[in-house]
């Protein structure tokens, strides 16, 4: 899947932002989960590459943050 692919999908997915993340912007990330993937990307660059990781892989990333 190449950039303009991966943005094509990104579009059409549901995002979420932290409830951590204040309105002032700075640094956060989104998230879209989607079937057995999990799609992450930076908020202020949405059209920017999206990591696709998956669910279990997520799960595990948050219980170890």
């Amino acid at each position: 899947m190449n950039i303009a692919e991966s943005s094509a999908v990104a579009s059409r997915l549901t995002w979420f932002k932290s409830s951590y993340s204040g309105t002032e912007g700075g640094d956060c990330v989104e998230v879209a989960a989607a079937g057995e993937v999990v799609h992450v990307r930076d908020s202020k660059a949405v059209a920017g590459p999206v990591v696709r990781v998956s669910r279990a892989a997520w799960a595990g990333f948050l219980q170890g943050a």
